[in-house]
């Protein structure tokens, strides 16, 4: 019985560190909401998840050595603009079926998938995919990761896809368990800026060169 409330509460504690988990809502608050223009739609409590969790002692799992994702000549505007139909699905943890809602991972699944693009199926196997890329150069279709929750544990557990970039304005789309609930488009504000771990491009359209005006 004590083996078995041991692994019951290890297992709590790595869901509260790994992000795409139900978890309460954070007091950062974003007042507006973006269009994938940059431009505000509507003024509005925006709240995501908090840290619960300050330490973990059970062993995390360790980002798998995947090959990288094949894209065909899917368009990685047509990825973004799918995935923008599916705005309001509600969050439901461990879940890839849109009739009952997406966590994180499962999101992003569903929407490749959707392109017959296999991608693993968990946020922390993609900590090994694709190309890295500055914030400042990333472009629509290259893939967000950030920490879980607790922020302080610098390993992938949450994740999204840019839909938007400009000097001023990243926008993501993800599904969230804050406040919203659902998938949604998000700025890259100051509460994610602390969980950001880093861009990665798997589409190689997203490398080619954009003439200059």
């Amino acid at each position: 019985m004590k083996n078995r409330e041991s692994h019951i509460l290890i297992y709590g504690i790595c869901l509260a560190a790994f992000g795409c988990t139900p978890m309460v809502e954070d007091k950062y608050t974003d007042k507006d909401r973006f269009t994938d223009s940059g431009s505000i739609i509507s003024v509005s409590n925006f709240v995501d998840t908090a840290p619960l969790i300050s330490a973990v002692t059970a062993e995390l799992k360790e980002p798998s050595e995947e090959p990288r994702i094949e894209t065909k000549n899917i368009s990685p505007r047509s990825l973004v603009d799918y995935a923008r139909t599916l705005i309001g699905i509600p969050y439901k943890y461990a879940s890839t079926n849109p009739k009952e809602g997406f966590d994180c991972s499962g999101f992003i699944t569903y929407v490749f998938n959707h392109f017959d693009i296999a991608v693993p199926r968990s946020s922390i196997d993609f900590t090994n995919m694709g190309d890295e890329v500055d914030k400042t150069d990333s472009k629509p279709g290259d893939l967000i990761l950030f920490t879980g929750t607790d922020k302080m544990i610098r390993t992938v557990g949450h994740m999204g896809i840019v839909t938007f970039n400009s000097p001023d304005t990243l926008l993501f789309i993800h599904s969230t368990s804050g406040k919203l609930n659902s998938v949604t488009v998000t700025p890259l504000n100051e509460y994610y800026q602390t969980r950001f771990v880093k861009i990665v491009r798997i589409f190689k359209q997203n490398n080619k060169v954009e003439p200059k005006l």
